[in-house]
């Protein structure tokens, strides 16, 4: 008994479920942006700050939540991000009363520090609650249910959020005041629901991981991790990978920040239609994941990355030059070959890096930034074009060519000294 392996079972498809959470959020926001604009009567630019506060709270509090894990360990960490992605989600009612954009924002900024510290700790915990050879298949299963969220969410969003309403500027400016204001007031409010349902959750999942007991696990000699993130950065593989993931997350964020937009625009149908569309395109992307982690039982992670980051770059030169419906089917095809990009670059990321794996995916985390600086600019191109949206799909095409290198020739271990 003595040689026994430990029993991962429980907290593994505990942690999983953390993955299925932080993809819900995540995943909503490509209702509130279209959503929010209508709402608070933004122009795209500023509806893309959505994207902008959660992700340079990834950028801000990655080394801080690095800090807490090398410190305090994976499930103070995950006990930690859960209560502050809480206290986001409950900040969304007073900023619906309101009407307040900077108070969504905050609330949005809070949720991406929850979330930031959340992934920081459990990407890498996922890779340890096993064999090590299946680190890589174990992390894209996890992150299969970020994929199950990422159709879920714009369902329930569409569902519970999106009212099909939505007038022109010149028929608001008709209105009576007091009709207009029942109108955004009512728009405004749809939010509180969900995210009082989601904050609540949240708190009791942090109340279980509290009480129960999770396997820790110390790197470096002596049961003392000493690693840093100025040795992390001594590997160019990691490098590559912080470079990856920022184009990557950038590239996603655009094509679902922009989804609904382009479905109304691009293939003719009303705002619930295209949020349903918005949730195929989640279940492509759940799809990819799923059968991903199969695919890599066979092909190598870097080369099964490779091959779709080149389908993802002819696949938005459609969506730049398709008409219609087609558009939309590019679109779809993009959610399921993205599917599995920031789990393998995150892990091939984090590869052999021992007592450097915390503050290395602190740093991976971190690059999540491009979340919130890519869509800023594809909204600007957007603007710029006379609200053509079709043309800021340039913005996510050239990402993928840091990915599709990053798949042939950056993920190679290879420490710089």
């Amino acid at each position: 008994m003595k040689n026994a392996k430990p029993n991962y079972v429980i907290p593994f498809a505990l942690v999983t479920s953390l993955f299925f959470l932080w993809g819900i959020s995540n995943n909503l926001t490509g209702i509130l942006i279209p959503h929010l604009r209508k709402a608070l009567l933004l122009t795209n630019t500023q509806s893309t700050f959505v994207d902008t506060a959660v992700y340079l709270a990834y950028f801000l509090a990655a080394i801080p939540a690095g800090s807490v894990l090398k410190r305090f360990g994976y499930k103070h960490g995950i006990i930690t991000g859960l209560l502050v992605f809480s206290a986001g989600a409950f900040l969304f009612i007073p900023a619906a009363d309101s009407r307040s954009f900077s108070l969504f924002l905050l609330g949005l900024f809070i949720i991406g520090c929850g979330l930031t510290m959340l992934e920081t700790a459990a990407n890498p915990y996922a890779t340890k609650l096993g064999d090590p050879q299946g680190a890589t298949a174990r992390l894209n299963l996890a992150q299969s249910f970020n994929g199950l969220a990422a159709f879920l969410a714009p369902m329930i969003g569409t569902l519970f959020i999106l009212s099909g309403k939505e007038y022109s500027a010149a028929e608001l400016a008709a209105m009576p005041v007091a009709e207009k204001m029942a109108y955004l007031t009512a728009e405004a409010a749809s939010v509180k629901m969900p995210y009082l349902i989601l904050g609540s959750f949240l708190l009791v999942l942090a109340v279980v991981f509290a009480v129960l007991k999770f396997p820790e696990f110390k790197e470096g000699t002596g049961g003392v991790s000493s690693g840093s993130i100025g040795k992390a950065l001594k590997y160019k593989h990691l490098v590559w990978a912080v470079t990856a993931q920022f184009f990557y997350v950038g590239a996603q964020v655009c094509v679902t920040s922009f989804f609904i937009r382009m479905a109304v625009s691009g293939g003719g149908v009303d705002e619930k239609t295209a949020g349903y569309y918005l949730g195929v395109y989640g279940l492509l992307f759940m799809s990819g994941r799923f059968i991903g982690t199969i695919i890599m039982r066979y092909i190598q992670p870097a080369t099964l990355l490779s091959v779709y980051a080149l389908l993802c770059i002819l696949l938005s030169g459609v969506a730049i030059f398709a008409e219609g419906k087609n558009v939309v089917l590019a679109l779809g095809g993009l959610g399921f070959f993205m599917s599995i990009m920031f789990p393998t670059i995150f892990s091939l990321g984090i590869k052999d890096l021992n007592e450097n794996t915390k503050p290395a995916s602190s740093l991976i985390v971190m690059s999540i930034i491009g979340g919130a600086i890519f869509p800023v600019i594809m909204g600007k191109i957007i603007d710029n074009a006379g609200d053509d949206i079709q043309k800021g799909y340039v913005v996510p095409l050239l990402c993928f060519f840091m990915v599709l290198f990053f798949g042939m020739k950056g993920h190679q271990p290879k420490n710089s000294i």
